[in-house]
């Protein structure tokens, strides 16, 4: 449904750092950087964040998050593991989520501008 999204931070090289290391684990890399924003995907950029003179506030219980496909379980340790080295929050260690389904395997990270994170896999 979505072609891409779009965040805005308080501080483009923190954010840069935090998420070239989360992502990578999921495969996806910056694939445009320029002063005033950075793109992430894998083949093609679906995360945009820019840099904003006032980033929407962060609000636990607003249920806004962005879950990214991981390929296997190892990437969505390596994922929150990287996160909470660059800043991140912890918001859920890797584990299943049976109370989604069966097999449905996460982590959750909040990011230094407070946006929830999640990254998942269905592979065993």
């Amino acid at each position: 449904m979505f072609d891409h999204v779009s965040i805005g931070v308080s501080d483009l090289a923190r954010t840069k750092r935090f998420y070239d290391a989360a992502l990578a684990p999921l495969g996806y890399k910056c694939l445009s950087e320029d002063a005033g924003s950075l793109g992430y995907g894998a083949d093609a950029v679906g995360l945009w964040i820019g840099a904003a003179a006032r980033p929407v506030p962060a609000d636990d219980g607003s249920n806004l998050h962005f879950c990214l496909a991981a390929p296997d379980r190892d990437a969505v340790a390596a994922f929150h593991a990287a996160a909470l080295r660059t800043g991140g929050r912890d918001n859920g260690a890797p584990g299943l989520r049976t109370a989604y389904a069966p097999d449905y395997y996460a982590a959750f990270v909040i990011d230094p501008d407070g946006y929830r994170i999640e990254a998942y896999c269905r592979a065993a």
